[in-house]
């Protein structure tokens, strides 16, 4: 079981979806509601990026799936820690406002 967050390049299946999509960004809010924070940003896949208007904004608890886990070095290990801590401390504020 893979805990935090997924590394960029990560193939992911969100529920009730049949288009796998593969991680590209973190911590992303869309621009009609600028209050929540999104997990992720992702592309569908094998297509990749087809421009601004085709990406998914998810949370991880929206992913059924995980097809493959992105490239992982020291570099991304030491990013996973302090993104790890960045979205808990935004879901504790997002928590604390309901």
């Amino acid at each position: 079981m893979f805990t935090g967050v997924l590394p960029i390049g990560s193939v992911v299946l969100l529920k009730n979806s049949t288009k796998k999509l593969m991680i590209m960004g973190f911590a992303q809010v869309a621009a009609e509601n600028q209050e929540k924070v999104y997990d992720y940003v992702g592309c569908v896949f094998p297509e990749g990026f087809l421009g601004p208007d085709k990406t998914f904004l998810f949370d991880a608890h929206q992913i059924d799936q995980i097809f493959a886990i992105g490239y992982q070095d020291q570099e991304q290990m030491a990013f996973k820690v302090r993104i790890d801590k960045a979205l808990e401390e935004i879901r504790a504020k997002e928590n604390a406002k309901e």
